[in-house]
């Protein structure tokens, strides 16, 4: 099972050096992809953007969105010259996790009708796809494979039919291991049923706050992330690893559920966690 980081795009606070240094170093470290967290109606940095930037510091080391809100971006066709862009750019490292989003501000301020954000989330698969194809005279030609890696994030069913119809694979981009299991069955009976070969990919996802003051950062910056989910958001703040033996219990878990990668996505800008989580995830 691969192991990935997220980026801090999504912690308040965060800087050039969240981004720059951050990439450099877990590239060093030996972790598998970036991933980034998306939002509009937050002081966060837009993930496409962050991970170009992660890309022009970096050489190996894949590029996740784990998700991005693709309803958000209402042209398509722009959605998918970026993505395709940052493939080639990077050499075909570029994975695609897409999905509906689920916070009625960022559809506000975007200017997309809320409720219909999963018709307008098939539609833009299938334009993308017309893109990526070279059927709508947009390039540039992703790097490889006829399009970027593409993932499908979700809970309902229907996001479990999409992955097995459009892309590669699934991320459940968040929720216990178990969630993850009972998922995953379902996504393989889809997969089959979708007449597609071989198993789709699935990712999964957790936080992280690593050192001294692991609580403080957690529910600092993880309790306003999710402040609009209320007392849920509590529960968030205490599912964090917080130390090195819950960031292998969390691996470990996730493994045995059948997951191919997961992130560790932070909860904390200071670079110095990309080292704490590499002692206690890849040491």
């Amino acid at each position: 099972m691969d192991v990935g980081i997220g980026l801090p795009n999504a912690v308040r606070g965060v800087d050039r050096s969240g981004i720059v240094d951050w990439a450099q170093r877990a590239e060093r470290a030996g972790f598998s992809s970036l991933g980034t967290i998306d939002r509009v109606v937050y002081p966060n940095y837009e993930s496409l953007i962050a991970l170009a930037a992660a890309s022009a510091v970096t050489n190996q080391i894949r590029l996740t969105t784990d998700i991005l809100i693709a309803p958000l971006r209402s042209n398509t066709a722009l959605l998918a010259k970026q993505a395709a862009t940052i493939d080639a750019l990077s050499g075909g490292r570029l994975t695609l996790g897409l999905a509906v989003g689920g916070r009625q501000d960022d559809f506000e301020a975007s200017g997309v009708d809320f409720r219909a954000r999963g018709r307008i989330f098939e539609r833009q698969l299938e334009e993308m796809g017309a893109v990526w194809r070279g059927e709508r005279g947009i390039g540039p030609a992703p790097a490889a494979n006829g399009r970027p890696a593409l993932l499908i994030g979700g809970y309902a069913d229907v996001a479990l039919r999409r992955a097995a119809r459009y892309a590669d694979g699934w991320t459940q981009g968040g929720g216990t291991p178990d969630a993850f299991a009972e998922s995953l069955e379902k996504l393989n009976g889809e997969w089959s049923s979708a007449g597609r070969e071989g198993k789709p990919r699935a990712a999964a996802l957790f936080y992280f706050a690593l050192g001294d003051d692991a609580d403080q950062m957690a529910r600092e910056s993880l309790g306003d992330y999710y402040q609009f989910l209320g007392d849920y958001a509590d529960q968030i703040v205490q599912s964090t690893a917080k130390d090195a033996d819950s960031v292998k219990q969390y691996l470990s878990a996730f493994e045995a559920a059948g997951a191919d990668e997961v992130i560790c996505f932070p909860a904390s800008h200071d670079v110095g966690q990309v080292e704490l989580l590499a002692e206690a995830a890849l040491g």
